[in-house]
């Protein structure tokens, strides 16, 4: 996803890992617990997945599999998810707060399909 972004403490590679993998266990579980810049950095990316998925074309299609990691995630995010928010022009997804990790006082924050 070109663009500003965070670096997150990492490389470039090693975060773009990082987000390729939130963002395929997000749209797999509908919801993850991370960091709250964590969170809002995948949040960018989940959106304009369901923004494809609601697209439904051949091309959206390969575009989501380049990014997404897992072919069945991205099956159901286009028979699935996509569909469930036909209607709805964006916000697709919620961050809540959830306090502080108990190693580093990190804040943690709750990802989630609304």
């Amino acid at each position: 996803m070109p663009g500003m972004h965070r670096k997150l403490g990492r490389i470039g590679g090693h975060r773009r890992a990082m987000l390729r993998n939130l963002v395929t266990s997000t749209l797999r579980e509908e919801r993850i617990e991370t960091t709250v810049t964590r969170a809002k950095e995948v949040n960018r990316v989940v959106e304009h997945m369901i923004t494809l998925a609601k697209r439904g074309d051949l091309a959206a299609r390969r575009q989501a599999l380049a990014y997404v990691l897992d072919e069945d995630v991205v099956t159901k995010l286009f028979t699935s998810i996509g569909p469930r928010y036909s209607t709805r022009s964006g916000g697709y997804t919620r961050i809540m707060r959830t306090g502080f990790r108990r190693g580093d006082a990190a804040p943690m924050a709750i990802l989630e399909l609304v």
